[in-house]
């Protein structure tokens, strides 16, 4: 448990960047302290936002999600690897065209910003988690790529939690297109400061007033320290405490939970 001063200095903090599986919830179960927080923060005035590398579900999705835990936030209130990927791919070439590999997240995001669909010649190849994975998907990525299209990862995630265990994410996912192909993938989501940038200008915060909360090393803890924003490390989703030191790096702050904040918060 974090010492009082430590509890007070991240409650002073104006800006909440927040992870979502495994700091919110577990699949469909609602995390301890959760509800009192997220009150907190609304009451508070705090500006915050759900950072979540998962390219799978649209915000309105997650809205949704949370509504039937109990916790009510309005919709630009999440942000995803999905919609980093669509204003990369954006400004980078406006008004493109992608072969997707991925589920109803990554496509609205980049339908949402002018792209369109394209099997035979596109601009890019772009891969997120989805449950429609298939060889042919990933044969017609790989003869994309060789012909040109540059290959676009949502997020570096090699493995995420599931309802039954751990699942293969978008570095697994897109990894037999890299050998395949020879091609390396650019990654948008966390740990990429791309992300964090843009999670700090959807919130109009500086770095120094925010605070990210996660539960893994290598991507939310990573992320806010190679953007230079103070980190809290929650111990209730994939990090133990015996895990912190295999990295080279550390948090600023370590809780147990959300639940660590909440008595002294409400």
């Amino acid at each position: 448990m974090p010492d009082k001063q430590q509890i007070e200095a991240i409650k002073s903090k104006d800006a909440f960047i927040i992870d979502m599986d495994g700091v919110i919830y577990h699949g469909n179960r609602l995390l301890p302290g959760v509800l009192e927080f997220t009150d907190w923060l609304m009451k508070s005035n705090k500006k915050f936002l759900f950072l979540t590398n998962s390219s799978e579900r649209t915000p309105e999705e997650l809205q949704r999600k949370l509504h039937r835990l109990g916790v009510k936030v309005p919709r630009d209130a999440f942000y995803t690897s999905a919609l980093a990927t669509a204003m990369f791919l954006s400004n980078q070439k406006p008004k493109g065209s992608a072969f997707i590999i991925g589920d109803a997240g990554l496509i609205n995001a980049l339908y949402n910003v002018g792209y369109t669909m394209n099997n035979i010649d596109p601009d890019y190849v772009v891969i997120g988690e989805t449950r429609s994975y298939s060889y042919e998907a990933i044969e017609k990525a790989v003869n994309l790529v060789l012909k040109g299209a540059r290959l676009i990862g949502a997020n570096p995630d090699v493995t995420g939690p599931g309802e039954h265990g751990i699942v293969p994410a978008t570095k697994a996912l897109i990894s037999p297109v890299e050998i395949a192909t020879g091609k390396k993938a650019y990654f948008i989501g966390k740990p990429n400061p791309l992300m964090m940038r843009n999670a700090l200008r959807k919130i109009n915060a500086t770095r120094e007033e925010s605070v990210i909360i996660g539960d893994r090393m290598d991507t939310d803890i990573v992320a806010g320290i190679e953007s230079d924003i103070d980190t809290v490390l929650v111990l209730s989703g994939i990090t133990s405490r015996e895990n912190i030191d295999n990295f080279p790096y550390r948090p600023r702050y370590v809780l147990n939970g959300i639940i660590d904040l909440v008595d002294i918060m409400v």
